[in-house]
């Protein structure tokens, strides 16, 4: 047999979820944290973007978030400037983040340690880990996935499988000197057809220049759309540089309809395993931050109603507005060039505050009834084209 370890709570995955959910526990918990890869931060597997009221409310340090306040939404035929001052976007130095989490940690952190499973042994589980190709057991009272879209642990216990469908992106990052830090972009249409794409500004003064597809709605690999918008000429129109001497990001997420069961008994899930980035533009960390602490708070208290209680208060949060959200990515996602054209001539017409809201996936009790009436009035008109 091999060696075993036992612990409070196992936590898998060393993201923003699980290392929020580490940072807030309370003395005397003990806890073990494990994560895949060598180093907390690295590599970048997300763009990093949040917004600097979140940056502020969460306590996270200033100098780890680059405020844009202005960003340019390009379709083939189509441009909207649009104005972003009242609610600047801020782009996360990802790796400085993660490890400023990490420093905060009440849990023992394990890098470089791949979590292979977990079983049911009573009331406690027992997973299996491997870390220097030597394999251990982890006997714990409660575990957390927060493994990412891989659902690893539930997906060990039977619980729930990865999604099928998933936003799938890769990123350049480079020095982009000549580029205003003041500007972000956003572009839909043939030059990436099928996709979407963006190019941030971050507090190095490098440029994020991305694409991303929603599998298995497209078929395009990310790899090839991002290299036909690098061979043909809408980066000139949209004033964007080209990429040189850059390293790449890439990363998964769900995007699939909101589920409102995060806890399985002893099994919790946060972060990308409970699907919690927004379904507008896949914006998850704020929410990992934010819900990963409140868990961590209800797993100290040590009792099922807290998790519960916890649950329901993630409920009441997300699951209304991602419901709307989901079904604005679902249209999004089956859109041509022209239907670009369209939207975004009609974002022309919107306030800048909704158009902000939309993009932050929240929903006022007017924009809610507005859209509802909108789905009234095509279910009238599908019955009486019918009738």
């Amino acid at each position: 047999m091999p060696d075993r370890v036992e612990t409070e709570i196992l936590i898998v995955g060393g993201g923003p979820a699980g290392l929020s959910v580490a940072s807030s526990l309370p003395d005397g918990v003990s806890a073990l944290l494990v994560h895949q890869d060598r180093e907390i931060g690295v590599p970048v597997r997300t763009s990093g973007g949040c917004w600097m009221s979140d940056v502020a409310r969460l306590g996270i340090p200033t100098e780890l978030a680059h405020p844009v306040n202005h960003a340019d939404i390009y379709s083939d035929h189509e441009h909207l400037s649009l104005d972003m001052s009242s609610e600047p976007v801020g782009v996360l130095d990802v790796t400085s983040l993660y490890r400023w989490l990490a420093s905060q940690s009440k849990a023992e952190i394990r890098c470089a340690t791949k979590y292979l499973g977990s079983r049911r042994e009573g009331d406690r589980i027992v997973s299996r880990l491997r870390a220097s190709g030597q394999e251990y057991e982890v006997i714990s009272r409660t575990i957390v996935d927060a493994s990412g879209w891989h659902c690893a642990v539930l997906n060990a216990l039977g619980l729930a499988v990865p999604p099928t469908r998933r936003g799938i992106g890769i990123e350049y990052e480079f020095s982009a000197p000549t580029h205003d830090p003041d500007r972000a972009v956003l572009f839909f249409g043939a030059c990436v057809k099928t996709g979407y794409g963006w190019a941030f500004p971050t507090t190095s003064g490098s440029l994020r220049l991305g694409v991303g597809v929603i599998e298995p709605v497209s078929n395009q690999s990310p790899k090839v759309l991002v290299q036909d918008l690098l061979d043909g000429n809408a980066l000139e129109r949209m004033g964007l540089p080209h990429p040189e001497n850059f390293h790449v990001n890439a990363g998964i997420l769900p995007s699939v309809p909101y589920d409102t069961q995060l806890v399985y008994g002893n099994v919790v899930r946060v972060g990308d395993s409970a699907n919690m980035a927004t379904p507008t533009l896949g914006e998850g960390i704020r929410i990992c931050i934010e819900q990963g602490r409140a868990l961590g708070l209800a797993l100290g208290q040590r009792s099922a109603p807290a998790l519960s209680q916890w649950e329901r208060a993630v409920r009441r949060k997300l699951a209304l507005q991602y419901r709307i959200g989901f079904e604005a990515n679902r249209r999004a996602a089956a859109y041509g060039p022209d239907d670009w054209d369209r939207s975004i001539a009609r974002m022309r017409t919107l306030p800048s505050e909704d158009l902000l809201r939309f993009f932050r996936n929240d929903f006022t009790a007017k924009m809610i009834a507005h859209r509802g009436a909108q789905a009234v009035g095509r279910r009238l008109r599908k019955a009486l084209g019918g009738a």
